[in-house]
């Protein structure tokens, strides 16, 4: 087994050779490729108790909900960002097919959807904030698709908060309706039938209480800081690149020629 001076002194050439090679076409794959910009959105979550009508109109349980939610809210958020569905929104609202230079087909949007997706990170940070990141050749660009992906993540789950609210509303409506319907058969006076017109009463008021949490909507999430444009590209990391290039090659081509040394001696 010979030392690592001896064979690089016998196999210096072939060493020399292949991190040539390998760090010229790395080179050119590098730095042929289009610096991308990068741009990150931060928010926090909303308490989901903000969408519920007990804690907006009960004075005794409002003290008890902080204004902010847990980082466990977030991980509805992120698993949303999984699905196609926000991007296909995004890459409509800025025409990316164009950008990406995609060719018009029917299969145009999906894939400038996927190409976004690929150039867009959405998780959750160990200070329990969300973190939306976006990647793209055009700086001014980039802040604009993340803050895009976040407000539509954002709107998407207040809708969702609301949805509840309105299957109550709606809900509300008919039984107040049917009861009316039931006094007016009867008797539209007031002093015949006390109680249903008390329970009338009582219906309006929760209609009317479900109707101000529906218009108002409350945000799912609150955004900490928009993204900014970069000053600087931030990747490909061409430095690193060459860096890792270099001793990856050395490290290979080394092994190479201890086993053509191997060979060479082990030869009758």
């Amino acid at each position: 087994m010979p030392d690592l001076a001896e064979l690089i002194k016998h196999g210096w050439k072939q060493i020399a050779g292949a991190m040539i090679l390998s760090l010229l076409v790395v080179g050119v794959i590098t730095f042929l490729t289009p610096p991308q910009y990068l741009s990150v959105a931060t928010a926090v979550p909303a308490s989901s108790y903000a969408a519920d009508r007990s804690a907006i109109f009960n004075e005794n349980i409002q003290a008890l909900y902080s204004t902010l939610g847990t980082a466990d809210d977030l991980d509805r958020i992120v698993g949303t960002a999984e699905l196609d569905t926000v991007y296909l929104a995004v890459a409509d609202e800025f025409n990316l097919f164009d950008h990406y230079k995609i060719r018009q087909s029917n299969s145009s949007r999906l894939k400038a959807a996927k190409e976004l997706k690929a150039n867009t990170s959405v998780t959750k940070s160990g200070y329990g904030e969300l973190k939306v990141k976006a990647w793209d050749t055009d700086k001014s660009l980039a802040p604009q698709l993340a803050n895009a992906i976040l407000s539509k993540l954002e709107a998407i789950h207040r809708d969702l908060q609301s949805a509840g609210n309105e299957a109550t509303l709606n809900s509300l409506i008919k039984q107040k309706d049917h009861l009316q319907l039931t006094i007016d058969s009867s008797s539209g006076s007031p002093e015949r039938n006390p109680e249903f017109h008390e329970r009338i009463k009582q219906y309006e008021k929760l209609i009317g209480e479900y109707q101000v949490m529906i218009s108002s909507k409350p945000p799912s999430l609150i955004v900490v800081e928009k993204a900014r444009m970069a000053e600087s590209p931030d990747r490909p990391k061409r430095m690193y690149i060459m860096i890792a290039t270099a001793v990856l090659s050395f490290l290979f081509s080394l092994l190479l020629a201890l086993l053509m040394y191997k060979r060479k001696n082990v030869r009758p």
